[in-house]
């Protein structure tokens, strides 16, 4: 259900940039850090949109990447107190072991 909610979303917006776009097609003057030009509207607005999206999508990788090495680190960790733990317990039976042979 979830996949498709995304598909709807996704259909719905297309058609609302494709509306826009046929709206939108009058030349606006764009001015470059070298230069200047003249460009569809629609074009200088959809470029930004995946621009934007593209640095959106970084950003969002970059912190996915971090988190799944955090979660790697944090298992490992894990395992070694798990062992050390478990290692205790056997010294500590280990040792009450002898205390009672000992008495």
């Amino acid at each position: 259900m979830k996949g498709q909610s995304y598909i709807i979303l996704a259909i719905v917006f297309a058609l609302l940039v494709a509306i826009f776009a046929v709206i939108n097609v009058d030349p606006v003057q764009v001015n470059y850090l070298f230069g200047s030009g003249e460009a569809p509207l629609i074009l200088v607005i959809l470029i930004s949109v995946l621009m934007g999206g593209v640095i959106t999508a970084s950003v969002g990788a970059l912190r996915y990447f971090r988190l799944k090495r955090d979660y790697k680190n944090l298992e490992k960790k894990q395992d070694t107190n798990q062992s050390a733990v478990a290692e205790g317990k056997q010294n500590e039976e280990e040792n009450s072991a002898e205390r009672q042979t000992v008495e």
